[in-house]
């Protein structure tokens, strides 16, 4: 009887189960459904669909730009037996909005649905918030910039997909990869950059300018000229990563080269793109002066003031030879030496803005800065929120050469210095551990002078944070233990700083205070 019992209360709790499907279902049926799916190529839409609706008139259309299109409807074929349908169409050629599709019976509408494009992928940095918040004419200038740099993604993408289109190919070819880092070889004679293998190599840098006017990297060069439909980028991420960037040298290199082409052999393709990569450099500049690391804006630790790798300093630079006509840029005329001069000065008052402060006492700089606020922010996990050794060094370097002697300069670079010189490591000896891996161990009788790449902002300790676990460790060591180790956690370079550099930037002083 117990067995009966339990069985009953069985059937019953699965009656009480699958009522409200069976009666979900029976709902579903009396109502009507319409359902779609849409993917996008460079090609075509093709749009699937699902209903249980019996009609007799179907219609569907495409609105190319925004809600206000006034687009007919077109017929098309009812759905089969099975309530499904499948559309397509060539894609327009600027782009879609919304596919929408909608059952009649004669003039009445039964039931109409919609697919939205869907939005753009959201800033972590630069949000609606953090701009509506800044003073008026603050958030005026950062709403403009979003704009600016939202119209330069949609016409990358557009040039990208009517290539495609006219090679009837639905995605793009990535470009050919090379690791190595393209580099301007300025250290050479001028009569290099008139050979014919100079003019070849400015004939495929051109050829792989983006239509914002910049370059990708780790593009490889030699493959040559970029056919149409190849994306300008070798990087993933549905072919858009890096599609505009100062990493690893790129853009200011790339300019450097042409420019120098132009200088011995006047061709002008190479001074148009070389002028096409400076407005590019301009445009690309926050309204405080920084820059990100790529442009047109990309989502994530790329929209961040970027120091690492010396991205922001090598715009600077460039900026300052552009700005006193310094060769090869002696082709740039009055106009755009002022605006490179402006620039310039922009992006000093914002090295200046971003040198952190520790209860009250100005320090250095993190190797990435918040686009807005300024404060120190992460990258990739073996880049936390810190405060750097080696880019702090090689800004350093820049100011205490080259940049202006004003005295907000003077008092950044003096505090920094010392900084540098407090944070010196001297108990740590470079070892080979027992796999023959390198490894750091406490030696008090080292004579190495070393600094770590990152520091902790509020203790000033050295501080290593894994590439693969994103952990923060006190020690080399111990982080090693538990990551792959593919990047560098110490650096030498304040040691010139602290040093020869300190001497020479005194005796320019000198020299100033003379005049």
């Amino acid at each position: 009887m117990r067995v009966k019992a339990l069985f009953a209360s069985f059937l019953s709790l699965l009656s009480w189960s699958l009522g409200p499907i069976a009666r979900a279902q029976d709902s579903a049926a009396d109502s009507p459904t319409l359902k779609l799916t849409v993917k996008a190529d460079y090609v075509a839409l093709r749009i699937t669909g699902t209903t249980n609706i019996t009609a007799n008139a179907w219609q569907w259309r495409v609105l190319p730009g925004g809600p206000e299109d006034q687009i007919a409807w077109s017929h098309f074929d009812p759905p089969n037996a099975t309530g499904t349908f499948k559309l397509a169409t060539p894609m327009p050629a600027g782009g879609w909005y919304r596919v929408e599709v909608r059952a009649l019976e004669g003039e009445k509408v039964i039931k109409e649905t919609g697919v939205t494009r869907p939005e753009p992928t959201a800033f972590i940095h630069v949000t609606p918030d953090r701009i509506a918040a800044l003073p008026d004419a603050e958030r005026a200038a950062w709403t403009a910039y979003v704009t600016l740099s939202r119209e330069h993604e949609h016409r990358d993408h557009e040039t990208l997909a009517g290539e495609c289109r006219g090679t009837r190919a639905p995605v793009s070819k990535i470009a050919p990869t090379d690791g190595a880092r393209f580099i301007c070889p300025t250290k050479v004679e001028a009569a290099y950059f008139a050979s014919a293998e100079a003019g070849t190599l400015a004939t495929t840098i051109l050829s792989y300018q983006t239509p914002s006017g910049a370059w990708s990297k780790a593009v490889d060069y030699t493959k040559g000229v970029r056919a149409p439909g190849t994306h300008w980028t070798t990087q993933s991420e549905a072919g858009w990563h890096y599609c505009g960037t100062l990493d690893n040298y790129s853009t200011t290199e790339q300019i450097e080269f042409l420019a120098r082409v132009h200088q011995v052999t006047k061709r002008e393709d190479c001074r148009a793109g070389a002028l096409r990569g400076l407005e590019w450099l301009l445009s690309a500049q926050f309204p405080n002066g920084g820059w990100p690391q790529v442009y047109p804006l990309e989502s994530g630790y790329h929209e961040a003031i970027t120091l690492n790798d010396d991205a922001m300093l090598h715009a600077v630079e460039l900026l300052l030879s552009v700005s006193t006509a310094k060769e090869p840029y002696g082709f740039c005329d009055e106009a755009l030496r002022k605006r490179a001069s402006d620039s310039y000065a922009r992006g000093i008052q914002c090295l200046l803005n971003c040198q952190v402060n520790v209860k009250g006492k100005p320090t250095v700089w993190c190797a990435q800065h918040h686009p807005i606020t300024l404060a120190p922010v992460a990258a990739r996990l073996k880049e936390p929120v810190s405060l750097s050794g080696a880019e702090s060094a090689n800004l350093l370097k820049f100011l205490m050469r080259d940049g202006p002697t004003t005295a907000a300069v003077r008092s950044a670079v003096e505090n920094a210095i010392a900084w540098l010189d407090a944070h010196r490591i001297t108990d740590l000896r470079k070892a080979t551990n027992a796999d023959g891996k390198t490894d750091y161990v406490k030696d008090p009788a080292s004579t190495e002078v070393l600094w770590a790449r990152f520091y902790d902002v509020e203790s000033g300790e050295p501080i290593f944070a894994g590439g693969q676990d994103g952990i923060v460790y006190k020690t080399y060591h111990d982080m090693a233990e538990h990551n792959k180790v593919t990047y560098d956690y110490f650096t030498t370079k304040p040691a010139d700083i602290v040093g020869k550099e300190r001497e020479r930037w005194e005796k320019r002083l000198e020299k100033v205070g003379k005049k």
